[in-house]
């Protein structure tokens, strides 16, 4: 018997591993394909704020970046690099909110070789996106398997038939979820990540049409989450590393030249994203039980989340999108304090914001 099952092995499912862990809990986690081998795998793994005029995601994101800057720095000091990162205006109107941006950030702003665009420079870092996913669940079970069943009996989950557990927590991306709950719905978005050799020596950890690494070694990164068309679950072909390569040349080269380009190596992978953009983290409204209570009321401005009926010990931690290693440990904090001291989450990050309004339009 297990104290938690994470299904899921990417940046959230590893976060969530680790936290548990933490608390001497006895962890399994599974995963069809490996540790990190999906979008996590393949993310270029900057730990950076998002550059917005206001917002609720601005707001979790400035949160998240400051705790996980902090956290990645004090348990995996080795699979850090800290970098000035510099983000360059794309055309007039980022211009004007990057100005806007900076006007109203507390974070300390640094100067930059760069006179041709508006920008906005700050201390950052990346992380070593694949040894960063091992390194959390060291102690945890785990499994390279596919989860077929999923099933609550008896006051524990089975999955599988073959591993009990008190408490489950999904966190697959954006691939078809085990549990069928039609207001559950995420956007699958391709990332593809280029390693490079050149000769050209870039400083930075610099943001504009793609994001580029620092060099190391001659070595640098080139990565985007930028294709929302294709899926590899629904996709007739196979995606075309080759024409990816291009885009992500092509659009570096729009920041800055470079030289003598060799690419060495791809990663690539679907990462998931909710279509308000904000992430989704809590218990799943059990949507049958729910609409069958006659007391509810579901066609009012501000739904009571408390009045519905949720799936027994279960959770998902989904939808960063691009940030999941700005977002993920802070997320995973917040559930296990959840699940364990019943902390209450922020309405604005439970997926039962999506049930509220998917039964409000039945």
């Amino acid at each position: 018997m297990y104290d938690v099952a994470i299904i899921g092995a990417g940046i959230n499912g590893c976060s969530v591993a680790y936290e548990f862990l933490q608390e001497k809990k006895h962890v399994l986690l599974l995963d069809k394909e490996g540790i990190a081998a999906g979008g996590s795998g393949a993310a270029g793994a900057f730990i950076s704020p998002k550059f917005s005029k206001a917002g609720e995601l601005k707001e979790l994101i400035h949160e998240a970046f400051v705790y996980s800057l902090d956290y990645y720095t004090k348990h995996f000091e080795h699979l850090i690099t800290k970098a000035q990162l510099l983000h360059l205006a794309q055309d007039e109107a980022d211009s004007e909110v990057l100005r806007a941006y900076k006007q109203g950030s507390d974070l300390e702003l640094l100067r930059a070789n760069n006179e041709t665009r508006e920008y906005v420079s700050i201390n950052a870092a990346i992380v070593d996106a694949t040894k960063m996913c091992k390194a959390m669940v060291k102690g945890a079970e785990f499994f390279k398997e596919r989860v077929d069943t999923l099933v609550y009996d008896n006051g524990v989950w089975i999955i599988n038939d073959a591993y009990t557990a008190k408490e489950v927590v999904l966190a697959t991306g954006a691939y078809t979820p085990l549990l069928k709950e039609p207001y559950i719905q995420l956007r699958g978005v391709w990332g593809h990540r280029i390693d490079v050799k050149t000769s050209t020596e870039n400083p930075y950890s610099v943001h504009q049409f793609v994001s580029i690494s620092p060099s190391k070694d001659g070595v640098l990164a080139i990565g985007a989450t930028h294709n929302v068309h294709y899926h590899p679950q629904s996709a007739k072909e196979p995606y075309d590393i080759q024409t990816g390569r291009a885009e992500l040349l092509e659009k570096a080269s729009r920041t800055m030249k470079l030289d003598d380009v060799e690419v060495i190596a791809d990663y690539t992978g679907l990462r998931s994203g909710s279509f308000d953009y904000m992430p989704m983290v809590g218990p799943l409204v059990l949507s049958s039980e729910t609409l069958q209570n006659p007391e509810i009321r579901f066609k009012v401005k501000k739904a009571d989340f408390s009045e519905y009926s949720y799936y027994p010990n279960l959770s998902m931690i989904n939808g960063s999108g691009g940030y999941g290693f700005v977002l993920a440990p802070y997320l995973a904090k917040m559930l296990k304090e959840y699940i364990l001291s019943a902390k209450p989450l922020s309405d604005r990050v439970v997926p039962a914001r999506f049930f509220a309004r998917w039964a409000k339009k039945l």
